[in-house]
């Protein structure tokens, strides 16, 4: 008879616990199983961390570092859908850098309004750090831009503005922006360095 009420009282408290934690899950979107991460990831996030050569990284482990429209983007030269997030960094100076490799390849400062739906620059930062290379895909020839670490980045065109003429045209999912704060203006200036580069 205890053991009954004990029940009855119980009861009512765990279904309301049961709702609170599901709601919670919902709103934080779908609980992931924990994994346990492989010694490939560990070594590669280990290279990421401390600007290691990212080239050993086979594009079968940036699979399972990045997600899925990221890569497909990165390293299946994807193009994300027009107006993404073409306003990436706007209103703020920094640099943008690459998402995977962290190279940093424009300015806040070369960045513009093209209209197409995609971030665009007039400048590259440091041309060091790309690789153009002649695209004849979707029957029409066209520039596109690598970084030098493999990522596709999007394509360049002879329509922009002064005093390039250069358009830039750039999948936002490509990069990453690092505003100019002093903590995260060192961050890209060590990528930089110990990717052995001379950014300008």
């Amino acid at each position: 008879m205890i053991r009954q009420n004990l029940y009855r009282l119980l009861l009512p408290l765990c279904a309301t616990a049961l709702i609170a934690c599901t709601e919670a899950n919902s709103a934080n979107g779908p609980v992931k199983e924990a994994q346990t991460m492989s010694p490939e990831v560990a070594a590669a996030q280990t290279l990421i961390k401390t600007g290691g050569d990212l080239s050993s990284i086979s594009k079968d482990v940036w699979k399972k570092i990045l997600p899925r429209d990221r890569y497909k983007v990165l390293w299946e030269n994807d193009t994300e859908r027009r107006y993404t997030d073409e306003k990436l960094g706007d209103g703020k100076k920094g640099t943008f850098v690459t998402a995977a490799c962290g190279l940093p390849v424009f300015r806040s400062e070369h960045k513009f309004a093209s209209g197409t739906g995609w971030p665009s620059f007039w400048e590259v930062v440091n041309m060091d750090n790309v690789v153009l290379k002649t695209d004849t895909s979707w029957g029409m020839r066209r520039t596109e831009i690598l970084s030098k670490c493999g990522e596709h980045l999007g394509h360049v065109f002879e329509d922009g503005p002064r005093p390039t003429g250069k358009r830039y045209c750039i999948n936002s999912l490509s990069l990453k922006f690092v505003p100019d704060d002093e903590s995260n203006t060192s961050v890209v200036k060590t990528s930089a360095s110990k990717s052995q580069i001379s950014a300008q």
